[in-house]
């Protein structure tokens, strides 16, 4: 069949309903794989939730930060086009070829012509309770929904104030219409995502917690934009009702969650952790603070997420096992007092300052109405029903969802769903990839070579992140003194979009030659301003970024003096080298269009149909004889599906796939090149070829840890889960009347100190094989936690109701196993009943950890690729690149990543696998203009830069004494420059008259 006949009836576009994090990410690897967009986001700014978050677990960066750049990408793309203030109304046609109607709702204010001045605002006469900021705080009728958001345009609150024309009368650019009506635009696309989100469970149906009654009881989103320093009261700590500081702060979980009686019974996922976040975030607002947490168990089950709680446990976060019976305030302190059962039983009080309530994920509202308009199913919660081994697929052919919108998710699911429906919908329309997308075009560069320097200097506020320690203004005022500073100013947050415009508008106005903007990290904001400079003209290495949040406000919080003078003294730093920058030329790489796949588990196999599926080319590595990995080892998944089935249907659609070659038996023996031009060696047995190929994606797996303990190894009836699991596939012994489960068998220790995520669900999945098979058979489950998250809960319910016991146990005090004669016997004791229990069992189970492979660390080698304290690949970026490398052309998934359910391992597989067709679906790339260079006349070819690249970027010509660069592979790390024992390395972008005029400008500061 050729492409032709494939393309017939296909239409090259997307419709993405949300615009949220994970919509977002679906547009940008969408547009990036050359399809058109059409992004629907029924609010009047694009974002979500994550916009009016304040910091992200575990790593506790500023959201908005992360956030902001893909916003302002999303708002640049010339293939995306973003439909605020819209909502899906009907959806027709079929997959490949849909017809949406969408209806735009009037914000009264006409986008193209709003310059986002605020004119407006200030004359508004009414005000209305902020949504954004969860009611705490008033905006005017007429608003910006938060100060960076795209678009950058004000809407109008029609209903508080129909016939108001102050502000339209104020508005020079005439961009107020009052008369403006909702319109239904009709388009064509090809396939459709939903990634609508979730919204929080409403507190006043809990009403023995006084929310709406007592202004002290919060909600934890409202505490959220309590902490931000873009908040109601800018990012200080106080109660709402007098402003006061609280030092006393009760956290109380599952409010909205693991509430049968409420229908809501499933586990909202995240709320541990981000209480947990909450915590640790308002000790830094108010040290010495007393924090307790109220919950039922602790679920961090994330990668590096127990490190986090036992960070919050560290600073003295209290944990009380007990769920809150009521709040009632105080009279005259207005102090909250709490009632609870203590773990004795006793009911016990308590008063504090301040009590914040952990809100459980729902569904969004409209998912019912949308899910109609689509023709998807919901599951039984209301969410959009989804599959574990099919993830990302609904009920409707070509209709695609992924995040909360599916059910309860943290931020790096969420976009790891996103990639995953982006994959989808990129597979079937594969044909006509490139039909409808665009090119994004840049003005010719300006020859600045003659002109003298005149510099530019930007300095974010970044609300109080920036701004409460270092005096911006006096910063900006010091910038301004300095020699080529043409023009000095500060800004609210310099990554808004407004900004980033304005940063452009400045250049032209000024006929600015130099950049350099002084805010938070230049690891994921750099590349947005040069990207500014490229649209003003400019060589985008004319910029010069300087990092006065993790380098000042961050680290010198209690000096601010000091922090002032060294962030001035940063800028001062940042202009002198600005003055010397020159133009860069970049390199031109052309893109083999080939993937590698390492690991033909699960995963792998699942990534390299999802490259294969849309035209590339893939080579499948697996070292071991048959393909399949763990999953030879599992009978079905929690909610019953088979896996074996599963695994048949992947290993037959990959040999009969004509564009993936299968190589069992074969390792990677070598790597060499950089991103889109590649080159592996293979080895099995004896014999070696290399391959050519533009991306990689490491699905390398994981293993089960072997325990050393509890008799394993000595004793028959000592088995691990996985081991049990395969015992039950032939049924369970009449002579088996009771079976023992001790959970985390090496996992959160002292040597490996994670969760490994999915032990419980496997233990309960046993739990309830084995009352299946053997209803009389009795289990015990001897338990820390039990971290049956999300709708897992349903199931650790269920088991319950059947019969299986749960008995906890503290970590100082764990279980005791001894054999008997017959049977074996578990000492534990129960902190519930006070008491030691001896349990006879027939069969132990044990839920062991998983472990990272043993050779990831020589994998890791030929890559080039970090792992973490753990022993698993690290990630980019925890929250918004979890399937990205920091090297650019390697992607991550599966359990080579972390422990995780065998559904999220297949959703990473596809969203690695998306993102690698994002690459190769591009004829050629931009290499880095920052290189290093030899100067041929000094170089002796003594090979020591050879040797010290950690890139391999480097060789010593054949037939002279000259090391050669390969400007492709070179990442500008300045290793060669610092060892080149002649001087004959020139660092681009770091020459030595620029080191040396950034430490004379900082001496004489």
């Amino acid at each position: 069949m050729t492409r032709d006949d494939r393309s017939k009836g296909l239409v090259g576009a997307v419709l993405v309903v949300g615009a949220g994090v994970g919509g977002i990410q679906a547009a940008l690897d969408l547009a990036n794989a050359g399809f058109r967009v059409y992004l629907v986001e029924r609010q009047p700014a694009i974002g979500g939730r994550m916009a009016q978050l304040d910091k992200t677990f575990p790593t506790n960066d500023c959201s908005m930060c992360t956030l902001a750049p893909r916003l302002v990408e999303c708002s640049r793309h010339p293939n995306i086009t973003i439909m605020p203030c819209a909502e899906v109304r009907e959806v027709t046609g079929d997959i490949g070829d849909f017809t949406v109607r969408v209806r735009l709702h009037a914000r009264y204010v006409d986008i193209d012509k709003c310059k986002g001045c605020g004119d407006c605002e200030e004359v508004c006469p009414i005000s209305v309770k902020d949504a954004f900021n969860e009611g705490l705080s008033l905006h005017k009728a007429i608003y910006r929904p938060y100060a960076q958001a795209f678009p950058n345009a004000f809407v109008i609150d029609m209903e508080k104030c129909p016939e108001c024309v102050e502000c339209q009368e104020a508005c020079l650019a005439g961009a107020i219409d009052p008369l403006m009506w909702d319109q239904d635009v009709r388009f064509r696309v090809g396939a459709i995502i939903i990634s609508a989100g979730y919204d929080l469970f409403d507190p006043e149906k809990r009403g023995e917690y006084g929310f709406g009654l007592y202004p002290n009881v919060v909600t934890s989103l409202q505490f959220e934009r309590m902490l931000s320093a873009s908040g109601p009261f800018g990012g200080h700590l106080q109660r709402p009702l007098d402003g006061r500081a609280p030092h006393r702060i009760a956290f109380i979980q599952c409010v909205g969650s693991r509430d049968v009686s409420g229908g809501l019974e499933y586990c909202s996922a995240v709320c541990c952790m981000y209480t947990a976040k909450q915590a640790l975030v308002a000790l830094e607002h108010v040290p010495g603070a007393e924090i307790t947490v109220f919950c039922i168990d602790v679920r961090a089950h994330g990668k590096d997420f127990e490190r986090y709680h036992a960070r919050a446990l560290a600073r003295g976060v209290r944990y009380v096992r007990s769920m809150v019976s009521s709040v009632k305030e105080m009279q005259e302190s207005k102090n909250l007092r709490l009632r609870y059962r203590d773990a004795d039983g006793r009911f016990r009080e308590e008063d504090f300052d301040l009590v914040v309530l952990a809100l459980g994920m729902v569904p969004a509202e409209g998912t019912a109405r949308l899910a109609s308009a689509m023709g998807v199913d919901l599951n039984r919660y209301g969410f959009v029903r989804s599959w574990e081994l099919y993830p990302g697929l609904t009920s409707r052919a070509g209709v695609f969802a992924g995040g909360a919108v599916c059910g309860p998710r943290d931020i790096p699911e969420t976009v790891i769903d996103a990639g995953a429906a982006a994959a989808n919908a990129a597979r079937v329309l594969a044909p006509v990839r490139g039909t409808r997308a665009a090119s994004k075009q840049y003005p010719p560069e300006r020859d600045v070579s003659g002109e003298p320097p005149r510099i530019g200097v930007f300095v974010c506020r970044c609300g109080v992140n920036i701004g409460g320690v270092v005096d911006v203004p006096a910063v900006v005022e010091r910038a301004r003194r300095l020699d080529g500073v043409v023009l000095a100013e500060e800004c609210l947050f310099a990554c808004a979009q407004d900004s980033i415009q304005h940063i452009a508008a400045r250049i032209e106005e000024y006929g600015l030659n130099r950049v350099v903007v002084a805010s938070c990290t230049p690891r994921t904001h750099a590349p947005l301003f040069q990207d500014s400079l490229r649209e003003a003209g400019l060589n985008p290495y004319l910029y010069e970024h300087v990092n006065i949040r993790e380098h000042v406000s961050w680290v010198h919080q209690l000096f601010l003096q000091e922090a002032t003078r060294k962030a001035a003294d940063l800028v001062a730093m940042g202009v002198a080298k600005a003055r010397l920058l020159k133009p860069q030329a970049v390199t031109d790489i052309p893109v083999v269009k080939r993937a590698l796949v390492v690991g033909g588990g699960l995963a792998g196999m699942t990534a390299a149909l999802t490259i294969a599926d849309q035209g590339f080319p893939v080579t499948l590595v697996e070292k071991e004889a048959l393909l399949g990995g763990n999953a030879r080892r599992l009978g079905r998944t929690l909610d019953g599906a088979e896996i074996y089935g599963f695994l048949d249907e992947l290993i037959a659609r990959l040999e009969y796939h004509p564009l993936v070659e299968v190589c069992t038996g074969t390792e990677v023996a070598a790597v060499k090149g950089y991103v889109g031009n590649f080159r592996s060696t293979l080895k099995c047995g004896d014999a070696e070829w290399e391959i050519d190929h533009g991306a990689a994606v490491i699905a390398t797996g994981a293993e089960e840890y072997r325990p050393q303990e509890y008799l394993y190894g000595q004793h028959p009836d000592v088995l691990t889960q996985s081991e049990l699991e395969r015992r039950l596939e032939i049924g369970v012994s009449p002579g088996v009347r009771s079976v023992v489960m001790i959970q985390c068998v090496g996992s959160r220790t002292a040597e490996r100190p994670y969760c490994s995520r999915v032990c419980c669900g496997q233990t309960v999945k046993n739990a309830l094989r084995i009352k299946e098979l053997s209803p009389k058979t009795e289990v015990y489950v001897l338990y820390r936690d039990m971290r049956t998250y999300g709708f897992q809960e349903q199931f650790y319910r269920a088991a319950r109701e059947r019969g299986v016991v749960f008995v906890r146990y503290e970590p100082d005090d764990p279980p005791v196993v001894e054999a008997g004669r017959d049977n074996l016997f578990v000492r534990v004791t129960d902190p519930v009943l006070g008491e030691r229990l001896v349990l006879d069992a027939d069969i132990l189970a044990l839920g062991t950890a998983i472990v990272p492979r043993r050779d990831s660390q020589a994998l890791a080698r030929l890559f080039r690729l970090p792992l973490n304290a753990d022993g698993f690949f690290a990630e980019a970026h925890v929250k918004l690149r979890p399937v990205d490398f920091a090297s650019d052309g390697v992607y991550l998934c599966g359990l080579a990543h972390a422990p995780k359910m065998l559904g999220e391992s297949l959703a990473q597989a596809q969203a690695a696998a998306m993102r690698a067709v994002t690459l190769l679906s591009r004829e050629r790339l931009q290499g880095q203009g920052n290189v290093v260079r030899v100067d041929p006349e000094r170089c002796s070819g003594c090979g020591i830069c050879v040797e010290v690249c950690p890139y391999k970027a480097r060789e010593i010509a054949a037939g002279q004494k000259v090391a050669v660069v390969n400007e492709a592979t070179c990442r500008g790390c300045g290793t060669c420059a610092a060892a080149c024992p002649g001087g004959a390395c020139r660092q681009e972008g770091f020459e030595d008259e620029q080191v040396y005029a950034m430490i004379e400008a900082a001496l004489s500061g």
